[in-house]
């Protein structure tokens, strides 16, 4: 027994990312955590190395070892011992490594079942690339920043059987080889569905409009008060559990500066003490039962909930669910049930639509029923519209930094050549936020992986939905002008993917072009191959009495000979589709017979725009307004 409990002492465990076949970033410190022996030194010897490094672990095992990295090559061996037990990494490439991360764009396999490639199986047949490395992260969350990630294999090399791999990082990858000629690793770090603000670490949440809220739970300065006034204390510190509130709940009271106000249940709040509302409501009810009662197990039978509850039975909670359209039938312990008063607190987080309690309710108790309709004390404890706030459940992939959290801090302490993103179709509608958000993300990372200027490439979104001529208030232009903004960070750049879309499906097929316009920035810029990685802008807008003249820094030409895509607006607001005729190469004139006097130009600002402007490198001039 004692033998065999040394042992196990003894096994050296390296994070999950760290697996044969991975490929290390060149020239650089790989700082390699792990665990063993507590106490013990632990050396780190690779095939490069002159002399092994070594550190020490600490009383619970744990050590960090700073491993220099040499010039691309390989493969490589890798062994960290502690003594009396051993790792050994095997096949190890020393090369260019690029993380690939946001939403489904860029999750879109090679070849799965939801998503099909464009091409998928001559792509898939070519897919042989022992010197492409892939590591993909399992989708997960955590409300605390981890140290390891889920993987699906580890590092594998390149073949047929990664086609669930993301397409864009695998073109991209493969692009990046052929052009560079060195071992190149990309980690797939995708989910989804999912918002910038759930890839945000928690410190970058500070200063986004409408998330001081999560800012303050998740440890703002506020912290404490913070978690002390609200309900996702006790689902947050709980595990998904709420805990003991406040009795008879007064907070509520103080928070609304007044008494309670009363409301009808059954019924949407919308209909009537609420109109137009979203937000958090706190409701209570006073149940008054027979003195038998007392001691006795109930059951607590809400009406459906629209959308999510927390409930309490005498301040202590007794259930929560998040569906709009199912009763609520929870148990409560006979400790908590007493002869005379009894006090239920229902708190209703309700993101759209309608809210509240909707369907009859009732308890039950030693055989007998006891309905709940009638009227209920409520107090507003958060309202969504005026705070820019939106609830999000805390065991979901939408929580603020659970993302970031649980699939991309495990990933710092590996060196990155940069990162290529593609998110924000979940973001749409929340513009504002999200110019904020995504700056503060990008900078957030850069942070994490200790490169201040990391490069970061992004993808502007796709076309999609039915195609409108005029549409100046499109939320999906002013999305796609939100990530536009984030240019003005150092060691950024935008691939455009406003021409590639499709009006019916969110997500297009042709991912290798989007993949090839992301190398041209990365080779460029990261690179130095001096090639144009970026269309033409409209560096000056003129207005002229009746027509407009734009000015471009560089040549433009208009597929198929008419341009097309421009609206013009005057000064009352007015807006209508342009007259666009080409002066010169860099030139452009528009006019309407709609719009007597245009003081506004916006090109390809549509949820599913038909611009055809491009510039000499075949890329297309991206979406612009000269009044943003």
């Amino acid at each position: 027994m004692l033998l065999c409990s040394g042992s196990m002492a003894a096994e050296v465990v390296l994070p999950r990312i760290y697996t044969d076949n991975m490929v290390l970033q060149h020239d650089s410190e790989v700082l390699l955590p792990g665990t063993a022996v507590p106490g013990s030194k632990v050396t780190v010897n690779a095939d490069w190395l002159e002399r092994p490094v070594s550190c020490r672990t600490d009383s619970d095992g744990k050590f960090a070892a700073t491993l220099p990295t040499p010039g691309c090559g390989g493969p490589y061996n890798i062994v960290v011992s502690d003594g009396s037990g051993r790792k050994v990494l095997q096949n190890v490439l020393i090369g260019e490594v690029w993380l690939c991360s946001g939403q489904s764009n860029m999750e879109f396999p090679v070849r799965g079942d939801w998503a099909r490639l464009m091409d998928a199986d001559m792509v898939v047949a070519s897919m042989h690339r022992p010197a492409l490395r892939l590591l993909q992260i399992k989708n997960s969350i955590s409300m605390t920043p981890l140290d390891d990630a889920s993987v699906e294999y580890g590092w594998v090399e390149a073949s047929p059987a990664a086609e669930s791999f993301s397409a864009i990082g695998y073109l991209y990858g493969r692009m990046l080889q052929d052009s560079l000629n060195v071992p190149v690793g990309v980690i797939d770090a995708t989910w989804g569905g999912t918002t910038v603000e759930a890839w945000t670490p928690h410190k970058s949440l500070s200063g986004v409009p409408g998330f001081e809220y999560y800012y303050e739970l998740l440890g703002g300065k506020s912290r404490e008060q913070a978690l002390k006034d609200t309900e996702l204390k006790r689902v947050y510190e709980n595990g998904g559990k709420a805990g003991k509130i406040d009795y008879p709940f007064d907070r509520a009271v103080l928070q609304t500066g007044g008494a309670w106000r009363k409301m009808p249940v059954p019924s949407l709040w919308e209909d009537n003490v609420l109109p137009g509302f979203d937000g958090i409501v706190a409701m209570q009810f006073e149940l008054k039962l027979p003195a038998e009662a007392a001691c006795k197990p109930l059951r607590l039978c809400l009406g459906a909930v629209d959308d999510m509850d927390i409930t309490y039975f005498n301040g202590e909670h007794v259930g929560s669910c998040y569906a709009h359209d199912i009763m609520r039938d929870y148990a409560v312990d006979g400790s908590l049930v007493k002869g005379g008063s009894n006090v239920i607190t229902v708190e209703v987080a309700d993101n759209g639509g309608g809210g509240g309690i909707w369907k009859s309710s009732y308890v039950e108790v030693d055989g007998k029923r006891y309905c709940l309709d009638g009227e209920w004390k409520y107090a507003v404890l958060a309202d969504f519209v005026k705070s820019g706030m939106t609830y999000f459940r805390p065991d979901t992939q939408h929580f603020p930094s659970s993302l970031y959290n649980a699939m991309i801090n495990p990933l710092t302490s590996m060196p990155l050549a940069g990162v290529i993103w593609y998110q924000g179709c979940q973001n749409v509608g929340r513009d504002t936020q999200y110019e904020v958000c995504f700056k503060n993300m990008i900078e957030g990372w850069r942070k994490a992986f200790g490169k201040p200027e990391m490069p970061f490439y992004f993808v502007q979104l796709a076309g999609f939905r039915q195609a409108v001529a005029v549409q100046p208030e499109s939320e999906w232009a002013l999305l796609r002008h939100a990530q536009a903004k984030a240019l003005e960070l150092p060691n950024t750049g935008m691939a455009s993917a406003v021409d590639l879309g499709n009006p019916v499906d969110i997500h297009p097929t042709n991912k290798a072009e989007v993949a090839r316009r992301l190398a041209i920035i990365a080779l460029d810029k990261t690179y130095g191959h001096r090639q144009t990685c970026e269309p033409p802008v409209c560096s000056h807008a003129d207005k002229n009495g009746q027509c407009m003249t734009l000015t471009f820094d560089r040549p433009v030409n208009a597929v198929g000979g008419v341009v097309t895509g421009f609206i013009i607006g005057d000064k009352d607001g007015k807006w209508a589709s342009a007259h666009a005729t080409l002066i010169d190469d860099r030139t452009l004139r528009l006019s309407s017979y709609l719009v007597k006097e245009p003081v506004v130009a916006r090109y390809n600002w549509a949820d599913y725009p038909g611009g055809n402007l491009y510039g000499e490198n075949g890329l297309p001039v991206a979406p612009f307004a000269t009044d943003k």
